[in-house]
């Protein structure tokens, strides 16, 4: 079993992962990172694109086009926040860290892909290595790595994230949807400004934003189906600079999640709603920019369950977790919008070493001994999986 060789590259993969959390990039601007992982897999042997989509790598391992081709996916973005933890392997780029995993995601697809290298001559198919740039913006790094043709010959694909929600040795999964549809939203109010003494002669744009705040809540509790969970959140509040002057302008921002078109539409069409009706009762102006979504993740039960009973026949998974969805968003929903495929999540937390924050957090870490049962359930599922298809 593939699995058996695991556990002597435990060390190499958390030198792997320390590495790159001590060097992240930001989306869109991962140079040294890409160079990392192609020189890493070209001394495997495997054939290296680099450049897909723009920033991504990708390396095929193609015994025979005729057979079966896995493809697995790990992302290797960073993320705008400052490294707050005090570690050795603490991030040394001021204001950016790997907040949510990407850094793990990364090492274990490369010691996959070193020990499936070893072993290439008796896994019967092929498989696509897809090291992933830019997960945490939108348009997002997978739709343009698919246009450009990352997932040629591709017959399914299988990927896995880090969660602090869940602690070392669990493996969470769920067949069907798994994760939302993040929609983002920046609104600019415009009014007009004056003294703080006299609001009578000015169009206050700060009254008008807590009044717009408070009638968006009013959207998820009245407007949408209760069977039809969104989420609407203000993260951003910005307007005024003195305490005796009402300023021009305020800004606000947030995001909104929802499962499905129609509520997606509904919730736009609403805050649109709401906008127009600050506009006739406070007579302010708006500018709204609104970004929709990465679309689900949508699990197909075949490759699901390679998974799951894969993790069952490892030691160190101590128990699967079926999950429920999540309103979190993640672009690796459009590889399933074209192959078969799968997506579960690796235990990571342990309070004993600080690993409990959330993600995207200041001093979010992991347990790094979580990484390797996310190694040996990829290595298990490669197996399994052409096992499968060779008796079908």
């Amino acid at each position: 079993m593939l699995i058996n060789n695991a556990e002597q590259y435990n060390d190499e993969l958390i030198k792997i992962r320390r590495h790159l959390h001590m060097h992240p990039e930001l989306s869109f601007q991962e140079e040294k990172t890409l160079l990392y992982i192609s020189d890493y897999l070209t001394a495997l042997g495997i054939e290296v694109e680099t450049g897909v989509g723009g920033r991504g790598v990708v390396g095929r391992m193609i015994k025979d086009p005729s057979l079966p081709t896995l493809a697995i996916r790990a992302d290797f973005d960073a993320l705008p926040i400052q490294d707050e933890k005090e570690v050795p392997y603490k991030s040394t780029v001021p204001g950016v860290m790997h907040a949510c995993g990407h850094d793990a995601h990364t090492a274990v697809l490369l010691i996959t892909a070193k020990i499936l290298s070893q072993h290439r001559d008796e896994i019967p198919g092929n498989i696509v290595f897809i090291h992933q740039h830019a997960e945490e913006v939108d348009p997002g790094g997978a739709i343009q790595m698919i246009a450009d043709d990352c997932l040629r010959g591709v017959d399914a694909i299988i990927g896995q994230h880090v969660s602090s929600s869940l602690p070392v040795g669990q493996i969470g999964y769920k067949v069907g949807t798994v994760t939302g549809i993040p929609d983002d939203f920046w609104i600019t109010l415009q009014g007009r400004g004056g003294h703080a003494a006299h609001p009578d002669t000015t169009i206050d744009p700060i009254a008008a934003a807590i009044r717009l705040c408070n009638d968006l809540q009013y959207i998820v509790s009245r407007k949408t189906k209760p069977t039809a969970p969104a989420v609407l959140s203000i993260t951003m509040f910005n307007a005024g600079e003195q305490n005796n002057v009402i300023p021009d302008s305020a800004k606000i921002g947030g995001t909104i999640r929802t499962f499905d078109a129609e509520t997606q539409n509904l919730m736009y069409s609403e805050l649109k709603r709401c906008l127009e009706g600050l506009v006739t009762t406070t007579g302010i102006t708006y500018e709204l920019k609104y970004l929709k979504g990465y679309p689900p993740v949508v699990n197909t039960e075949k490759e699901m369950m390679t998974i799951v009973n894969a993790a069952r026949k490892i030691d160190s998974v101590t128990e699967l977790v079926e999950l429920e969805p999540s309103l979190g968003g993640e672009d690796f929903s459009y590889y399933l919008q074209r192959v078969p495929g799968a997506f579960f999540y690796t235990g990571t937390r342990n309070e004993n070493f600080k690993a409990d924050f959330p993600h995207h957090h200041p001093k979010f870490d992991i347990d790094e001994q979580g990484m390797m049962n996310a190694v040996k359930v990829f290595l298990q599922s490669v197996e399994d999986y052409f096992k499968k298809e060779a008796s079908e």
